[in-house]
């Protein structure tokens, strides 16, 4: 008898441990989110940036305006550029990064101006990205992804920048999307599919979206809304700034629209969209990197066809209380118990 309630209590044990831990998996829902976290790099210091809000108007950087990962730590270039994060279905969150220098020939990190010829491979002409990993904001795993090396026919790719990820629920996958061009052609947006580990590409690299004219267009931006996706990016159709694709399909069958969705009289680009937690409202944001110091805009929008200016960081409604010069930013929402240990962890203070 005592043998058999022995093994009832360890099978009881296992059920408690396993659905915990099943618990612990499941990502929380937007009624438990208290705090909104913004990732950033800067031109100065090819680093990764962090700064936190309770609102999601003012935003205070967790280590004072300097790097919390230094990207000559993580990168193959010794710079990294372009970070989006996402939280996973599996409630861990992932980080994407250009693993891409610019300034590396002064900087002294190498004596050519890019790692390849800039005739037969174009501006920046990067080839791997940085990829990482944390369940808790503070400790993070690293892959560095040479996508050239990936699938066969990629040798030659000219750059990949910008990646940004979702989850696809239909193939319990998450989506790796990034601009990519073939040696010093027109830059155009690719998807892939990665693996369970977030280490390497499934799926070889395929076209996202056909813009009509052959122009370079960069840096998509991807959120579902209901049951379409609304598409963000970058053309080179004059001067740079934001347009909008939409479609009912995460990779393809996305409809060109031919509306600016950025207010700025000079170049932007880098859109991403971010939610207000409670409330019928996205903002997208954008880096205007046409100006002096760079600055970010945000338009707000409860529809994805009307959007209200809000101006720049600390030129409108938008705060940030202790960094200047942001650059490509994206932003999550943080529940009150994450944001107080990534705070506490930088002793920034902050209570969520």
């Amino acid at each position: 008898m005592n043998r058999v309630l022995s093994c009832l209590a360890l099978l009881m044990l296992i059920v408690v441990a396993a659905t915990a831990q099943k618990k612990k998996a499941t990502p929380p829902g937007e009624k438990d989110m208290h705090a909104y976290l913004l990732v950033y790099f800067k031109d100065d210091t090819h680093s990764l940036y962090m700064a936190l809000s309770a609102d999601g108007y003012t935003f205070t950087d967790i280590n004072n305006g300097e790097p919390v990962i230094g990207g000559d730590t993580i990168a193959l270039q010794k710079g990294i550029r372009d970070p989006y994060i996402m939280r996973g279905p599996d409630n861990t969150f992932y980080l994407a990064m250009t693993d891409l220098h610019i300034f590396a020939k002064k900087a002294g990190l190498r004596d050519t101006e890019w790692e390849r010829d800039g005739k037969d491979y174009g501006w920046g002409n990067n080839r791997a990205l940085v990829l990482m990993r944390s369940t808790d904001l503070l400790h993070w795993s690293r892959t560095n992804l040479r996508v050239d090396q990936a699938f066969p026919g990629l040798e030659n790719i000219g750059c990949a920048w910008a990646p940004e990820m979702i989850y696809d629920a239909q193939k319990k996958k998450i989506m790796l999307y990034f601009t990519m061009r073939y040696g010093n052609g027109n830059n155009k947006l690719y998807y892939s599919y990665m693996n369970d580990a977030f280490t390497q590409m499934e799926t070889a690299p395929e076209l996202l979206f056909q813009y009509p004219k052959d122009v370079t267009y960069i840096d998509a931006d991807i959120t579902k809304v209901g049951d379409q996706y609304h598409m963000f990016y970058v053309p080179h159709d004059g001067a740079p700034g934001i347009k909008q694709a939409v479609s009912k399909s995460i990779h393809s069958g996305y409809v060109y629209d031919s509306a600016w969705y950025d207010p700025e009289p000079k170049v932007c680009e880098a859109p991403t969209v971010f939610k207000r937690i409670g409330e019928n409202k996205w903002v997208l944001i954008y880096d205007i990197y046409g100006i002096q110091p760079h600055n970010f805009g945000f338009s707000e929008t409860s529809d994805f066809k009307n959007f209200k200016n809000l101006g720049h960081f600390n030129e409108g409604v938008m705060k940030a209380t202790n960094f200047s010069s942001p650059k490509h930013g994206a932003v999550i929402h943080l529940t009150r118990e994450e944001a107080n240990r990534l705070a506490a962890q930088w002793k920034l203070r902050m209570k969520f």
